[in-house]
């Protein structure tokens, strides 16, 4: 699909993952990017702009990382489909960039010499160059400038090296097209991919002045359900690909075979590489980073240390926050004169969207913490270290990545699981992802946490140490259910792991904050549209129907907010929780976090003028039932946590989990499960606690 000419040129960054192509993609885009999914599949696309050094404007698409265009996940097929232009949505590319790993040019080579053979005008990127250098690689980069057809750009991502000369090059109007040629099909499969054609012409899955490199890539896809063909399509494929492996057994491996065959001989004229290998820095880290023992005490030691950033640097800019929201309050009390409207500003908005937005700081530094670890390699390394712990429930590490996405954001890593090939673990990692602790929930443990221990009894390491205990009875929940859905659920064979193990290197901080400062923007969006949003409709709820009575109290208990706490208490009562714990518990079915804003709603609605603008844990703290106990026992405070840590209280992970196993069953399963979980869970907790005295 060719760009209109008064259009800029839209030029695709393509690179295997851990290659730098982000980095790089950040760095020459700036803010000037916006990041959503393509249509039909959930795969993250980056779509930035930027300037040549000649003024031209120009635009970047990052493109899904892979490893071939032999697709065998979503990511991979939307890369392909893009550069084939196969994509309504998404024009064909007028050039591309590809990025590759300087100390791992063998295998990153085989993804750029199939994005050679696709005749559009290329930009050879060798990143990394400084690592090469630490294994005393030296590559020829005129020579394999002039082998490829291409221009060579050597580049290090991290500390912006070498970004003018690519802009140099993106500047460049007279890109001539690759030259690079690789072994010629076989005649029999030639043949036999030429009379594909016709039938996948005729299903509309390619058109029919197509390549022979469409049919090729389409029957090498084992699973074409997903990129968003139809089924007569994917029929058609499947019997395709089938008359292939019968007429020639192993036709894929050769080709494969064949294609690094001439990778090797060229970079035989292009690499000089040690007659010994260096030991790398790497490898002398990976030496304690993944023993056995030692790598797991260095995990805890990091997320210690993560938590304990959350609550001690956090502090600071939540109390500013805090007090903040809390001058607007009494600025705008002031400002306005008494009635509904005021009601609604004072003690639905400002108290709800702050009770979310107070927590900014938290979420930034866990966020920032995930980037650093990321980019320096480490991540990888978590899913090796866990491995051996995800064999025991019948799975492997691999499905450890995306679970561990999930500490971020649930929805990011249930969409994460559709990169790995077993469809059984691909469906037990789907449900046991939201059991990790996600940044949606950091604001009702900071909460509750802050209610069980207040500020100035105990220090951040202790609250440290309850937060981190979360996250783990988290983990082994998910491990625990990952067990038994192996076992009396889904049974099968576990799958093996190949993980790629990046080199380590310094974090490109500029790329990293740029990250950041994107969820940080989504997340205040999130509170000054949805939150808010849902802040107005509990401040509705718990004002009407309005009662004759002056008792602020019997006003939010008759109200439709209140009636719906009522309803309910019978069935929580016996976790240790009132009717306004449950108007809480029915808000954040929306969304975790909705938790906080929702009881600062509630408790403001319900205070009189001179508290009502106290901080919300100062509130739960001083709530009281009408006996005069307090309502936020440190028994009920932990129900509360370990409920949360367990229920499934998002609409959006929901969603996702039905699409993306296209059925309402397991996501009604997942729903059900984990609240069941949950409500047993905190029944136990708090009966057994009780009966002990507590």
């Amino acid at each position: 699909m060719s760009q209109a000419k008064s259009e800029p040129p839209l030029i695709a960054i393509v690179g295997n993952p851990n290659s730098g192509k982000t980095t790089l993609f950040n760095l020459l885009t700036g803010l000037k990017q916006k990041v959503a999914n393509y249509p039909g599949v959930t795969v993250e696309r980056k779509i930035g702009e930027c300037y040549s050094q000649h003024g031209k404007k120009l635009r970047l698409i990052d493109l899904p990382g892979a490893y071939s265009l032999n697709a065998r996940s979503p990511d991979e097929a939307v890369l392909r489909d893009v550069l084939l232009g196969r994509r309504e949505d998404t024009p064909r590319p007028d050039r591309v960039v590809c990025v590759v790993d300087s100390a791992n040019l063998e295998r990153n080579l085989y993804l750029v010499s199939q994005v050679l053979e696709l005749g559009l005008p290329t930009i050879l990127v060798l990143n990394m160059m400084d690592v090469a250098a630490q294994r005393e690689w030296r590559i020829d980069a005129a020579k394999l400038s002039e082998l490829l057809g291409v221009v060579v750009v050597q580049t290090q991502a991290v500390s912006g090296k070498g970004l003018i000369e690519l802009k140099l090059a993106l500047s460049r109007e007279d890109l001539s097209l690759p030259k690079w040629q690789s072994a010629s099909l076989p005649d029999g499969v030639r043949a036999a991919l030429e009379q594909s054609r016709g039938p996948l012409c005729q299903t509309g899955a390619i058109h029919s002045r197509a390549s022979l490199l469409e049919p090729l890539y389409l029957l090498s896809d084992q699973d074409p359900t997903h990129y968003g063909i139809a089924d007569t399509q994917i029929r058609r494929i499947q019997e395709l690909r089938s008359q292939m492996e019968s007429s020639f057994p192993g036709w894929e491996d050769e080709l494969v075979a064949e294609r690094y065959r001439s990778i090797e001989q060229l970079c035989a004229q292009v690499l000089k590489r040690p007659d010994q290998e260096i030991e790398t820095i790497t490898t002398k880290i990976d030496r304690v980073l993944l023993h056995p023992v030692l790598g797991f005490v260095n995990l805890m030691l990091v997320l210690g240390l993560l938590f304990f950033l959350i609550f001690k640097v956090a502090e600071g800019p939540m109390g500013w926050i805090e007090a903040g929201f809390g001058w607007l309050g009494t600025y705008v009390e002031g400002l306005m004169s008494a009635g509904d409207l005021r009601d609604l500003i004072v003690n639905g908005v400002v108290p709800g969207v702050g009770g979310v937005v107070i927590f900014l700081p938290q979420i930034l530094i866990l966020f920032f913490f995930i980037g650093i670890m990321e980019d320096t390699g480490y991540m990888s390394r978590l899913a090796f270290i866990m491995d051996w712990a995800m064999s025991k429930v019948g799975l492997n590490g691999k499905s450890f990545l995306p679970f561990l996405s999930s500490y971020a954001c649930a929805i990011p890593g249930v969409m994460a699981a559709r990169t790995i090939d077993s469809p059984k673990d691909r469906l037990i990692t789907i449900l046991i992802a939201p059991l990790a602790s996600c940044s949606a929930r950091l604001p009702v443990y900071s909460l509750l946490i802050g209610v069980l221990f207040p500020v100035g009894k105990v220090g951040a390491l202790t609250q440290a140490g309850i937060m981190l205990g979360l996250y783990a009875l988290g983990t082994l929940g998910a491990f625990f259910f990952a067990w038994v859905f192996n076992k009396c659920v889904m049974k099968g064979v576990a799958s093996p792991m190949i993980l790629e193990m990046p080199s380590y290197k310094m974090p490109a901080l500029k790329s990293i904050l740029l990250q950041v400062w994107q969820r940080a923007r989504m997340f205040l969006v999130r509170a000054g549209t949805i939150i808010m949003g849902i802040s107005i409709l509990i401040w509705a709820a718990s004002t009407y129907p309005k009662s004759a009575s002056e008792d602020k109290a019997l006003q939010l208990e008759n109200s439709f907010a209140g009636r719906a706490g009522k309803l309910i208490e019978p069935a929580i009562a016996p976790l240790g929780y009132d009717w306004k714990i449950g108007i809480g518990l029915i808000g954040s079915f929306a969304a975790r976090e909705v938790f906080n804003s929702t009881m600062g709603v509630v408790y403001a609605v319900e205070s009189e003028d001179d508290d009502n603008l106290a901080p919300l844990r100062d509130k739960l703290a001083a709530e009281r039932r009408p006996d005069g106990r307090a309502v936020y026992t440190p028994l009920v405070c932990i129900s509360l946590l370990v409920f949360y840590v367990f229920a499934m209280q998002c609409v959006s992970t929901i969603a996702i989990v039905k699409r993306e196993t296209g059925s309402w069953k397991w996501a009604l399963f997942l729903l059900g499960y984990m609240t069941g979980t949950a409500y047993v869970l905190s029944l136990l907790i708090f009966q057994i606690g009780t009966a002990l005295g507590y």
